[in-house]
């Protein structure tokens, strides 16, 4: 089974994949050969929410080399649960999120995905749980292009703690929500959570 992508930037998508994927919105059709990531990045209109793809035979071939000249960042995170069945949410430059944030030096995915809970929300992690999915996002840092990849993890705390904003990393309020209340999350966070929030079963 070929692996498929979805790549985010900024609000659009970018679809590596052997079929069209079903959804309302149309998609439209890239060619990979004299494709350059930073001049679409350039082109790409402020606020649009549009939806490319790459269709291709192979789209593990065609990732590897769309990150041939790119920087890979990695980055983990978690869907936090507590013992009364609410999911952690943090507010950050004016959009709901889910706590996560780059590896340090020589450390582990799984690793770094409790480590940035715990710092970015001040709680003990009681079980990580299985990989819920993985994120890719695009922006560029000074002339080079990025492609950050964010692995996501369940995760479970004992009881319900207080939570801890780290006012530092720019997080204005943690807080714990019924997956039944998080309408006000779904209306103003990125794609990229909706993705993990699915896998999660929460939506």
């Amino acid at each position: 089974m070929p692996r498929n992508y979805r790549i985010y930037i900024n609000d659009n998508t970018l679809f590596i994949s052997d079929f069209l994927p079903e959804q309302k919105e149309k998609i439209q059709q890239l060619e990979f050969q004299d494709f350059n990531l930073q001049t679409f990045y350039k082109k790409l209109k402020n606020g649009s929410k549009k939806s490319y793809i790459f269709l291709t035979k192979n789209p593990q071939e065609t990732f590897k080399k769309l990150k041939k000249d790119c920087t890979i960042i990695k980055a983990a995170g978690g869907l936090v649960e507590s013992a009364n069945g609410n999911f952690l949410f943090i507010f950050r430059n004016k959009k709901w999120d889910l706590p996560k944030g780059k590896l340090e030096e020589g450390e582990k995915m799984k690793e770094a995905a409790v480590r940035e809970v715990e710092e970015e929300c001040g709680i003990r992690v009681f079980k990580r749980e299985e990989k819920l999915c993985k994120t890719y996002h695009v922006y560029p840092i000074g002339t080079k292009m990025v492609i950050k990849k964010t692995n996501w993890y369940k995760m479970k705390v004992k009881g319900e703690p207080k939570l801890i904003p780290q006012k530092e990393e720019g997080i204005d309020e943690a807080v714990w929500l019924d997956k039944n209340h998080i309408s006000p999350v779904v209306k103003n966070t990125f794609p990229s959570i909706m993705d993990v929030l699915r896998a999660g079963g929460i939506l």
